[in-house]
């Protein structure tokens, strides 16, 4: 094409990509068209109904059929670990992710060392603590967030990464993990004060707020406090008021976990994002959820979410898209923490203690009575007749609950078929059961509600229980089916806008759109494979964690190209040479314009991985 010099002579500059022919999605929720886009300097240079000169292109994709999209936003991942020993972090990209959040749920590694991001995430978000150890300890250079981010962008990153700063990584660092979680103790004014120097630096930095957490059954791993909550569970009132009002101040972001059984601590929650005689706190709790344990709950979420909003706030559930599935090895399953019982097996890390504490009488009188009370606020359902069996040594019970197994054991109780399994064949029973999620009905109401987000992935964490890698693509999957079937409840351009630019808006980075101008994060979708191999099940070794097999999503029909940054890191379903070996992805600050990364003439180093 032709460009003019600000001499007023006109020069000929290629484009470095162009994309022919696809339907584009600029990611406002506007009309989509057929357009040819062409990217260059990692950015999109041009979007143009008639064709766009190719001469000196150095890669053409042929989109036609194909959707264009602005690539998707995470807004809830634990890939704190992940991103350093593999910052390709591949198995979001290859499904068209191409900016995760981190730090969420009061979790960061900005503060803390090794030893103590072990204990923070090694049993709450199911990564095996050693490997979080070991990871910290092996890269860990900085000291501040500013250190952090540029040690982020030392690092071949395949996605943007942006981030929250997490209320327990800086109690942890300020008191010690012991004293932040005390009952009785409070941080001193020095330790205070140190606190909020802390978020203000991180909002200073580019953070897009704090990340906090109250919900009572995220326990601590390792020896010192093993079975603790985290330590943001123990702040009081005023040392939580202090740091939101730097929040308030900023105009940037609370996330936070509410304690569901504790009616006060929610309702508190909800009036702060209010404000009332002061500014709204931006704040995004978690989480939406359609759960089976009560089917009540959502209802009064979207009520509560209109509400708020209506009379000022800005306030956003989060909201996994998608039914929750999970799987577990055994016993090894974060739901069995939310009651006595559960949490006093997980509490022995050693699997013969297990053994004879699930052989005590005693210790199964109380599980039934935890399994037979119905009341109060669960995330489980709590119903082993709706659990199935997938994997076993005793290839009889495979296929069934452990409710129906009891029946065929001579009527034994639910929990007991359950446990003698457990006692039987450890971590080599797998079995699922779906936690939420499950009516489709309620599923397109969500989707329509503005106080809701599309999120909550959790990726990077509980490896061997799910993966909702691919959770944008199965929304649009469930909007396409819903059109097809004559009862739409979301425009494909709607639910592109969903996942992308309400996002980016919302969490002020500079991500989600695809117009002239922008950054070239892009994925290229072929509609016609918005199909079941979205839901299949499958597992992959990973190298990086002692190549530990997780659960991942495969459907690389699905993606026809991912960009970052203007340069392809997916095409067909595969991963290009660049991906993990060069830097494309960047730290996103929050309200502010970033970059795109300078192609590299010669790879850098080999990352960890892939």
């Amino acid at each position: 094409m032709l460009e003019r010099h600000p001499t007023g002579k006109e020069r000929f500059v290629s484009f470095d990509t162009v994309i022919r022919d696809g339907r584009w999605f600029d990611g406002t929720g506007a009309p989509s068209a057929i357009r040819n886009i062409g990217i260059r300097d990692g950015h999109i240079a041009a979007i143009s109904p008639e064709p766009l000169d190719e001469t000196g292109c150095d890669q053409v994709i042929d989109a036609a059929g194909k959707w264009v999209l602005p690539g998707l936003i995470d807004i809830h991942t634990h890939y704190d670990v992940e991103v350093l020993a593999a910052p390709s972090l591949s198995e979001s990209v290859r499904h068209g992710v191409t900016t995760v959040l981190v730090g969420s749920c009061s979790l960061s590694t900005i503060h803390v060392d090794g030893e103590d991001a072990g204990n923070l995430f090694g049993r709450v978000e199911a990564i095996p603590r050693q490997y979080v150890v070991d990871t910290i300890d092996r890269f860990k250079t900085w000291s501040s967030c500013a250190d952090y981010i540029a040690s982020l962008e030392q690092l071949p990153l395949g996605p943007n990464v942006t981030a929250f700063i997490g209320h327990s990584d800086m109690r942890t660092a300020i008191m010690g993990l012991d004293r932040a979680t005390r009952a009785d103790v409070r941080p001193t004014a020095a330790e205070q004060a140190r606190m909020e120097q802390m978020l203000d630096e991180a909002l200073q930095a580019g953070f897009v707020g704090m990340s906090s957490q109250q919900l009572l059954f995220d326990k601590i791993d390792g020896d010192t406090c093993r079975s603790r909550t985290l330590p943001s569970t123990y702040a009081k009132p005023k040392e939580l008021r202090r740091l939101k009002s730097k929040l308030r101040r900023s105009g940037r972001i609370l996330q936070a976990g509410p304690d569901v059984k504790n009616p006060f601590d929610v309702l508190s929650q909800l009036a702060q994002a209010l404000g009332i005689f002061r500014r709204p706190l931006k704040t995004s709790l978690l989480a939406a959820a359609d759960v089976k344990s009560n089917p009540l709950a959502i209802p009064a979420m979207i009520k509560a979410s209109r509400m708020l909003n209506k009379l000022g706030a800005d306030f956003r559930w989060q909201h996994l898209p998608v039914p929750f599935e999970v799987y577990a090895d055994g016993i090894d399953l974060v739901i069995f923490e939310e009651f006595g019982s559960g949490a006093e097996a997980l509490h022995l890390r050693e699997y013969v203690e297990r053994d004879e504490l699930m052989r005590d009488e005693a210790y199964r009188r109380r599980f039934r009575k935890d399994y037979a009370n119905k009341y109060g606020p669960r995330v489980w359902h709590r119903d082993f007749f709706d659990a199935e069996i997938v994997e076993c040594p005793d290839a009889s019970v495979i296929g069934k609950s452990f409710g129906q197994v009891g029946i065929d054991r001579g009527g034994v109780h639910p929990v007991d078929a359950f446990l003698d399994l457990v006692l039987e064949h450890g971590t080599a029973l797998r079995w699922h059961t779906t936690i939420s999620n499950h009516r489709p009905e309620v599923l397109k109401k969500i989707a329509r509600e503005p106080g809701i987000q599309m999120g909550f992935s959790d990726a990077g964490a509980h490896l061997r229980n799910m993966a909702f890698y691919n959770m944008g693509l199965r929304l649009l999957r469930h909007v396409v089916d819903a059109q097809q079937a004559g009862q739409p409840f979301l425009t494909v351009e709607q639910a592109v806008h969903r996942l992308t630019g309400e996002l980016a808006d919302w969490y002020r980075i500079d991500a989600g759109h695809l117009r002239v101008g922008d950054r070239a994060d892009v994925l290229v979708v072929d509609p016609d494979h918005l199909d079941a191999t979205l839901d299949a099940y499958a597992e992959e070794p990973f190298a990086q964690y002692g190549g530990m097999s997780r659960m991942v999503n495969r459907n690389d029909q699905t993606v026809t190209a991912v960009f970052v940054s203007g340069r392809a890191v997916f095409l067909d379903g595969r991963p290009t040479d660049i991906l993990g070996r060069q830097r494309t992805g960047s730290f996103l600050r929050a309200d502010t314009r970033t970059p795109a990364v300078a192609a590299q003439a010669t790879a850098q180093g080999a990352a960890p991985g892939t």
